[in-house]
């Protein structure tokens, strides 16, 4: 009875997350700078440090695309001085190629980078079902790996911010206040994952639940990318 019990619980906790992936998938579907606030950006000319720092930190903290592959980065790490330094490693990645991007005024197509970003997911999730190793008989190297899709996250964030940039007025006070806005949203949105994350290892259905939970971030991963290249052939 108690084991009839348990699996229930599981079903129900699984179903949840999964609902809750699937939540955080929808608006990474279009997640760009909204309208608003890309009609005042164009209005500004000259440093607007507190502007920049928000939307920054805004376009993170809502960027499920960006989140989900961080969850997965983050999934199976225990010790804070880990999460800390794979962390790091995405955001040297994602901030070297936001700042090129922009300064380089680099003009790469929004959807083709979004739907990597989307693979980034499922190549996370895969990862940490033991994909590579189950079905190949190797494991890529986890570093070079997020560094190299943390360059294509900051392609994103680059080309996110060039569209609404009409004025090299202050350029580099505001593209760095973008970038710290940008860590300040991961800052944020990682506390709360780390969170909840320390909360549900404690239980034992963790083990049981957490193949479905990554099942359910490379489901997303392939939502994403498959959206993104539909968008690319359609335009």
């Amino acid at each position: 009875m108690s084991a009839m019990a348990g699996s229930l619980k599981d079903r129900k906790f699984s179903l949840l997350l999964i609902a809750g992936i699937i939540f955080l998938s929808a608006p990474a579907l279009a997640h760009a700078i909204s309208d608003a606030n890309a009609q005042f950006v164009e209005t500004i000319d000259g440093p607007a440090i507190i502007v920049f720092m928000y939307l920054g930190a805004k376009h993170m903290f809502t960027g499920a695309d960006h989140l989900l592959f961080l969850l997965g980065v983050i999934f199976f790490l225990h010790r804070l001085r880990d999460v800390v330094l794979y962390v790091s490693i995405f955001t040297l990645g994602h901030s070297a190629t936001l700042l090129l991007g922009v300064l380089g005024n680099f003009g790469v197509n929004s959807q083709i980078i979004d739907a990597i970003i989307g693979i980034s997911v499922i190549y996370k999730a895969f990862d940490n079902l033991n994909g590579f190793r189950t079905l190949f008989g190797f494991q890529p190297n986890i570093k070079i790996a997020i560094f190299v899709f943390g360059l294509f996250h900051g392609l994103g964030l680059a080309t996110k911010l060039q569209e609404i940039l009409t004025s090299n007025n202050g350029l580099w006070t505001n593209l760095l206040s973008f970038n710290v806005g940008v860590e300040i949203g991961q800052i944020a949105a990682l506390s709360l994952v780390i969170g909840l994350l320390t909360i549900w290892r404690k239980t034992d259905w963790f083990q049981r639940t957490s193949t479905i939970v990554n099942g359910a971030i490379m489901c997303a991963g392939f939502v994403l990318t498959t959206y993104h290249l539909i968008g690319y052939w359609n335009t």
